[in-house]
């Protein structure tokens, strides 16, 4: 029986030679650390030291994630990854009506700077670098971790990190978006030129495909949107008035990794070749680094199994050895138990062991691109490579990403493709392991983690007491400088929101300030 790939390629029993005949290696496969990437951004990979080991975590109130930030660092993490929960990312504080029931469900709830200085109290930030998760208000979320990290001495200057910042990719398949395309592309091109002048070692925006996947997209259409979505950016920032090689260099991308593991390993070598030839060809990016596809990695969430669900650790190991095989840059790999509840202490720490057995017990870091020349990877790379150039000109065709997402082009291709997962998974076509086979009579007790609903009203006299003790004319005072900057053009509004949360205004209270001036954004298909 013929059998395809996740992007609908055919995969053929036997590769050979005559794969690899229609193409010069010097030109498609190059040198690690050379254009066009194909083997990798650095010289020398894992060889000198392995990629960075994210533990994305977050839940219920600041201090809980703080100790759970703490208990990773101690077990080895090199570097932190923030979960909010759903009223943070969509701008809304824990005591709003629009909040009730979601407060710090599937993250930690940020309500203004006291709770950004409990969340890292303890942790040194010009040490650690860390990863936030956090798209519309990511402005904020940076500037309060800017404010904690300066009341802490450290200069911005030394802070690293990432801000995930990726709006598009809200409107194409997750949704927590707040203000309309054209204001939110403006405050990315600002937090661009503000990360330059004052935070200049920050990766800016981490341009996600990783939602998508998860909402169903083919590997080729995770890299094909998200590329798109990259070329969107970079046209922003150089309208602004930026030089592509001042900002290019601090992009980063995000990915998930499947469990079919050939098929990502080719994923992610395309990738690095079609932003490298984008940058230099498009662009005219001068700087090796601004052509550099620099990205971090999840497991694949989505498939993961309530069932059984020991055997997720089976399957995040493979997805991690794809990432790590197709040369990612830093790695969170999910807990076994994440398809039930929040994860534990012990299967956050297993999921981190499953990094480090990979990097320190196997041979995989002992070499840069082991599959370099493989006859199928090569192949499939090529495969993966055709699919989604294919698609950025469809995108291109319509007028680029934000047309392309106004018209629902990218979001009804991720849906046929979810449907067909959905339609192969039920006529038992497509095998899952302990749902549609190999299923268990009765399947084991398991005690989940679970979030205090007390939180909510916890969260909600925080806020009560900061506003009584705050000066409240100091806040309005900032507040309006902050709309002011927003109803025009010149101003880079970074600065007076800074000065706004310094004040202790909310995040709701600056979100909301800026729906005053923007508005909100209403999908098409919600009329």
């Amino acid at each position: 029986m013929a059998r395809h790939s996740e992007s609908g390629q055919p995969i053929e029993p036997v590769y050979g030679p005559d794969a690899l005949r229609a193409w010069s290696a010097s030109e498609k496969l190059g040198e690690p650390g050379a254009y066009p990437f194909t083997r990798g951004v650095y010289p020398t990979m894992y060889t000198g030291r392995p990629w960075t080991m994210r533990q994305y975590a977050g839940f219920g109130t600041a201090v809980e994630s703080n100790a759970r930030y703490k208990q990773l660092i101690e077990n080895g993490t090199m570097g932190l990854s923030v979960a909010f929960d759903l009223p943070t990312q969509m701008g809304h504080d824990s005591d709003a009506p629009l909040a009730s029931g979601e407060v710090g469900k599937v993250g930690v709830a940020i309500d203004s700077i006291e709770d950004m200085r409990v969340l890292f109290g303890g942790i040194p930030l010009g040490e650690v670098s860390t990863s936030m998760t956090i798209n519309a208000p990511a402005a904020l979320l940076l500037l309060l971790y800017q404010l904690v990290a300066e009341e802490q001495g450290v200069d911005p200057s030394r802070l690293t990190g990432t801000i995930q910042n990726d709006v598009l990719k809200e409107y194409i398949a997750r949704g927590t978006y707040i203000f309309p395309p054209k204001p939110s592309l403006r405050l990315i091109a600002d937090i661009f030129k503000y990360c330059r002048a004052e935070i200049p070692k920050w990766n800016t925006i981490s341009i996600s495909g990783y939602h998508m996947a998860e909402a169903g997209a083919t590997p080729a259409q995770e890299i094909a949107f998200t590329l798109a979505d990259g070329v969107e950016y970079v046209r922003t920032a150089v309208a602004a008035g930026m030089d592509v090689d001042d900002f290019a260099p601090r992009l980063s991308f995000f990915f998930v990794s499947r469990t079919t593991l050939l098929e990502e390993v080719a994923k992610f070598r395309a990738a690095r070749r079609i932003w490298a030839r984008v940058m230099r060809e498009e662009f005219g990016a001068k700087n090796p680094k601004s052509q550099m596809l620099r990205f971090h990695t999840q497991t694949a969430g989505v498939a993961l199994t309530a069932q059984q669900p020991e055997v997720n650790l089976a399957r995040v190991t493979v997805q991690a050895l794809g990432a790590v095989l197709g040369g990612t840059q830093s790695l969170h790999t999910n807990s076994y138990d994440e398809a039930i509840a929040l994860p534990t202490d012990k299967s956050a720490r297993l999921a981190l062991r499953t990094q480090q057995v990979l990097a320190y017990e196997t041979d995989v870091t002992a070499t840069v691109d082991p599959f370099a020349g493989s006859y199928v990877v090569e192949s499939m790379t090529d495969d993966v490579e055709a699919a989604a150039v294919e698609l950025m000109r469809q995108v291109e065709e319509r007028g680029g990403a934000v047309t392309a997402i106004e018209q629902g082009f990218q979001k009804s291709e991720i849906e046929r493709s979810a449907y067909a997962i959905a339609q192969e998974t039920d006529s038992g076509e497509r095998v899952v392991v302990g749902v549609n086979r190999y299923q268990m009579a009765e399947e084991e007790p398991y005690e989940p983690l679970t979030v205090d609903p007390a939180i909510e009203q916890q969260q909600a006299e925080r806020l009560a007491k900061l506003r009584a003790e705050r000066d409240g004319a100091a806040v309005e005072a900032a507040l309006e400088a902050l709309r002011k900057a927003a109803s025009g053009d010149e101003e880079n509004v970074l600065y007076p929101m800074k000065d706004a949360l310094r004040a202790r205004a909310t995040v709701g209270e600056v979100c909301d300030a800026l729906r005053e001036v923007w508005g909100r954004y209403v999908p098409t298909d919600a009329f």
